[in-house]
């Protein structure tokens, strides 16, 4: 597989218009970030943010107000065709479609892009069988248990060997312990495919545990934070939930956060 490209974020400005009231609401207000080909990144933040509106615009079903979003030298919404087949997304509900089987809904993204009959079950075969579907492969959504259904989701994504691949609180309407598990296969599939992995969620623990970085949104997307999770000790994951939890209460950024991570690098280079 190529190099995921890198993905710029610069000004990003959203801002959608009250049919009824015409009012303006901002969903995205001057964001700047940038995710490294093959990062793993968690974005948190509380509900209406604009963390879902971010996701939008980076699959193109939106285009910016104002300011750029850049993979690579292009863009997800000028450039929409050239990235099918590049990104992928794993949503909180299944999304399958109930009159196909469960091979039929996994290899649908190859089925769009063109690629042969053959190839298409091939490829979904493997990822179904990867996913522990082997003996499902013919069973419809409605003879699948939750998290049976998510497994074909993320079959689905994998299928098409993304660049990129974004997770919108896919896992959490999940039990914890089925949670924990899929999160764990996604992950190990995402570095092992070596896509870039932006994944949103409410969960403080799932974040902490899952990125490379916690990008923490605020009102309109601002952003409060964004940490390097490998500067911070597994004895200290306590106190780094406290102090994000403590950031999206008061919108702004708790001085811990640039204290304890200056004293974790300065650690770091002795």
């Amino acid at each position: 597989m190529s190099v995921p490209p890198p993905i710029e974020v610069q000004g990003l400005r959203k801002v959608f218009r009250q049919t009824t009231s015409g009012q303006q609401v901002v969903a995205i207000d001057r964001l700047d970030l940038t995710i490294a080909p093959r990062e793993v990144v968690a974005i948190v933040g509380q509900t209406g943010c604009g963390k879902s509106t971010f996701f939008d615009l980076m699959i193109g079903l939106e285009a910016p107000t104002e300011g750029t979003l850049r993979i690579g030298d292009k863009s997800p919404h000028g450039d929409f065709d050239h990235f099918r087949g590049r990104i992928a997304t794993v949503f909180q509900q299944d999304r399958l479609l109930p009159w196909r089987s469960a091979l039929d809904n996994a290899k649908l993204p190859l089925e769009l892009i063109g690629i042969p009959e053959a190839e298409q079950r091939e490829r979904a075969l493997t990822w179904l069988k990867r996913l522990g579907l082997g003996s499902f492969v013919n069973a419809y959504p409605h003879e699948l248990s939750g998290g049976m259904r998510q497994r074909v989701a993320i079959a689905r994504a994998f299928v098409v060997q993304p660049d990129i691949l974004l997770a919108d609180e896919a896992f959490g309407h999940l039990d914890e312990v089925t949670a924990a598990e899929l999160r764990e296969t996604f992950l190990a599939l995402a570095r092992e495919c070596r896509s870039t992995a932006i994944l949103i969620t409410h969960q403080l623990e799932e974040a902490i545990g899952v990125g490379d970085r916690v990008v923490v949104f605020g009102k309109s997307a601002r952003l409060l934070a964004d940490i390097h999770v490998a500067q911070w000790p597994k004895s200290k994951y306590a106190l780094l939930r406290e102090v994000i939890q403590s950031t999206l209460q008061s919108n702004k950024p708790d001085p811990r956060l640039k204290q304890l991570g200056a004293k974790t690098s300065r650690k770091k280079k002795k």
